[in-house]
């Protein structure tokens, strides 16, 4: 019986404290946080480090990337140690290279230091994704995850509009000493937490052989399906997020201050969509809404763009498609590691590294020729291909239950 159908679902332990919640949620805003804080600053790093915009872009690839390699590092670890030691190794690293970052001497050394401070970054992200996986089944999984999305959606509200606060009177360099206070704070809190895989359910192969169940977890289709109708709505996400500050700034001429304001909007629109995912009656349903909504406001979007059309158009058509792409995130991640609970380290890593791999791939895709036609080209593949994904989903579903049926 699939646990989502189940109505006596109840959590492996009790409920989670308020601590584990907010420290849980606080590891997963990294990713927002190392890409988002420093956004309102991008047009300004090409004047500091006297670059052009593409190179000043690599910045957000690398750390993208990095965030990606770390998750494919520290998942099936993980599994092999508990999640804890590795959490505690990835916290010690993102402060230190985000003190590197603060000093770095040119834009190649800053692009170096920020592909250290991402790989730092994965662990938070990989592990927040992974514990909960060890304490939850079924709808409970559904809705912590969801719980975690909502609250992630704060850090890309509040980081864009503190980095644009923020550049009315310091630089980029006041930013990553925000992020290194956040660093020690939940290197601090992570001091705290308790381990949440006890020593029978760890890997017992050695360290190079735990790295094998990242292959095996693409066998199940269930969770690979799932699994890449998320990472490509994150398609769309990240196209968004590299190409917003030039387009509200630059094509709009709006400030580095408004364009932090209407991120935080459009970072709102992302966790309504997460706390509405929870309403619906199986996970499949969320994402089958937002994938058809995230296609139709991915053209409309893109429309926008291609037409030059008014700001309040753009706005409101790529805020609606954030909204959809938040009703997909969370339960399509439930979906695929509910599916690989045995290898949750190897499945969380896998999730969070295509993700990021794809963000770095289309970071700089949607600065190459014309910014806003690059940019609605990635809109649409992510619409396009995150609809296809959710169909191949839904039919392999169909399958199962068929097969169930010829069983019984």
């Amino acid at each position: 019986m699939n646990d989502f159908d189940s109505q006596e679902i109840t959590s492996k332990n009790n409920k989670p404290s308020l601590f584990i919640l907010i420290t849980l949620a606080l590891l997963s805003a990294f990713g927002p946080f190392v890409t988002d804080l420093y956004l309102p600053a991008l047009p300004s790093l090409t004047d500091y480090f006297n670059t052009s915009a593409s190179t000043v872009n690599l910045s957000l690839s690398l750390s993208m990337l990095g965030l990606a390699l770390g998750q494919v590092l520290i998942g099936p670890i993980s599994d092999k140690y508990g999640r804890i030691k590795p959490l505690l190794i990835c916290m010690w690293l993102f402060v230190i290279s985000t003190i590197a970052c603060l000093f770095s001497w040119d834009i190649y050394s800053f692009v170096t230091f920020r592909l250290i401070q991402g790989i730092a970054g994965a662990g938070g992200i990989v592990l927040s994704k992974s514990i909960p996986t060890d304490m939850f089944t079924g709808k409970d999984l559904v809705k912590y995850l969801a719980i975690i999305s909502a609250i992630n959606g704060i850090a890309p509200v509040i980081s864009p509009i503190l980095g644009g606060v923020m550049l009315e009177f310091t630089n980029w360099k006041g930013m990553f000493i925000l992020l290194l206070s956040l660093g020690v704070v939940i290197l601090f809190l992570s001091y705290r937490l308790k381990e949440s895989l006890p020593l029978a359910k760890r890997s017992n192969n050695n360290v190079f052989s735990t790295f094998v169940s990242l292959g095996k977890v693409f066998k199940n289709p269930t969770y690979s399906f799932n699994a890449f109708t998320m990472v490509m709505a994150a398609v769309g996400l990240f196209s968004y997020i590299a190409s917003s500050p030039f387009i509200i700034q630059e094509h709009y001429g709006f400030s580095p201050l408004v364009f932090s304001l209407c991120f935080g909007v459009n970072s709102v629109a992302i966790a309504v969509g997460a706390i509405l995912s929870m309403k619906f009656k199986h996970p499949k349903f969320s994402i089958i809404t937002g994938s058809l909504g995230m296609l139709t406001f991915a053209f409309a979007t893109a429309l926008c763009l291609f037409f030059d059309m008014s700001f309040i158009w753009f706005e409101v058509t790529l805020m609606l498609m954030l909204l959809c792409i938040g009703l997909i995130l969370p339960a399509a991640t439930a979906l695929a590691m509910d599916a690989e609970r045995d290898n949750a380290g190897a499945a969380s890593a896998v999730i969070g590294s295509l993700t990021f791999l794809a963000g770095s791939i289309c970071t700089p895709l949607v600065g190459m020729g014309n910014l806003l036609h690059s940019t609605s080209l990635c809109l649409i593949a992510g619409g396009i291909l995150s609809g296809l994904f959710c169909f191949l989903a839904r039919r392999n579903e169909k399958r199962i239950e068929s097969t169930l049926l010829i069983k019984k």
